[in-house]
């Protein structure tokens, strides 16, 4: 089985995109073909800075012979290279038939990354993610049909998105129990000793009694997991991992679980903090339950261990405000009566 990465092997950049609409970065595009030389220079800055500090210099000395290999193996050119990306070079390309596809070369580090997220495309087949085309492990290389834009980039209403989110999350979930992947007993009891420690180390930027709620709430969702019931989940469901194709919208950059169906939906329950507190928290999840016919209670406790989880990287990396409404969120509702 895939395992998870210890709490100090967490990426930060993860998180940061995730919220890269809320820090207001712009995607940006190399306009000429790039490959050779000019592909490391082409790397943005935050990949380059995650490379180095999962100790992968051979990945980034050898990136631009990595890219020939690619393209020559594969019968693809390189083109624009994302600059918003974080974990990974990824670029257009165009295949010997003159497709359009996309190419992501994951920076190796500890724990499974690529593994998972081959696995998960691989399963579902195009049906809820983007469709695999190509994929070499040992080079932690993908090759995904190009998709349009982002969910967060067409402007709808919270709720509009909300039941996108939801019927694309719906269209991945299924059966993989030989799938190899962390189970979501392993995700809760990792997000437990992660909040933990990153809560001291950022000198506690929370009420105890908010992690406490969180940990409560993880262990109780670590309990219930029952691998009859485990499914195939995305793992990071939101509207920057949402991307409208021709025939709906396809989700792509999946983390990879096996786990309660609920913890998606928890992923939701994270966002837009500020509209989730204007109103009955509970709303939502209640809504997003009856929307799917899930569990509204494992919603809503897979929604507070998100929360406060996120919520603790976001201070660590200064992305404000939404760092503070997040937390204040996670603040609040651990003093609700349950």
């Amino acid at each position: 089985m895939s395992r998870l990465p210890t709490p100090d092997e967490v990426s930060l950049a993860r998180v940061l995109e995730q919220s890269r609409p809320m820090a207001v970065l712009e995607a940006l595009w190399n306009e000429e073909p790039t490959s050779g030389p000019g592909i490391v220079e082409a790397l943005p800055a935050t990949v380059r800075a995650k490379a180095e500090a999962a100790g992968a210099h051979e990945w980034l000395r050898g990136l631009s012979q990595l890219v020939a290999g690619i393209e020559e193996d594969w019968a693809v050119r390189v083109g624009r290279v994302y600059p918003d990306a974080t974990e990974a070079l990824v670029a257009d390309v165009t295949t010997a038939d003159g497709s359009p596809a996309v190419l992501k070369l994951i920076v190796p580090r500890h724990g499974d990354a690529a593994v998972n997220e081959i696995t998960v495309l691989r399963l579902a087949g195009g049906d809820g993610c983007a469709r695999l085309l190509r994929h070499d492990v040992g080079r932690h290389a993908l090759l995904v049909e190009r998709l349009g834009p982002s969910l967060s980039e067409l402007g709808l209403p919270i709720g509009r998105r909300l039941e996108i989110l939801c019927d694309v999350a719906s269209r991945v979930w299924r059966p993989a129990p030989d799938a190899g992947l962390p189970t979501g007993a392993a995700k809760g009891a990792w997000l437990g000793t992660f909040i933990t420690q990153l809560w001291d180390r950022l000198d506690r930027p929370c009420a105890e009694r908010t992690v406490a709620h969180a940990l409560a709430c993880a262990e109780r969702r670590v309990a219930a997991h029952d691998d009859e019931r485990a499914v195939l989940v995305h793992g990071d469901v939101h509207q920057w991992n949402t991307l409208r194709g021709a025939d709906g919208f396809r989700l792509v950059d999946p983390d990879g679980l096996l786990a309660e169906p609920e913890y998606d939906l928890g992923v939701l329950m994270r966002e837009d903090p500020v509209e989730l507190m204007g109103a009955d928290p509970r709303d939502r999840s209640r809504w997003l339950a009856g929307r799917t016919g899930l569990d509204e209670t494992a919603i809503w406790e897979w929604g507070v261990v998100e929360r406060v989880a996120t919520g603790l990287v976001l201070t660590q990396v200064d992305l404000q405000p939404v760092a503070a409404q997040m937390l204040a969120a996670a603040d609040a509702i651990a003093t609700m009566p349950t």
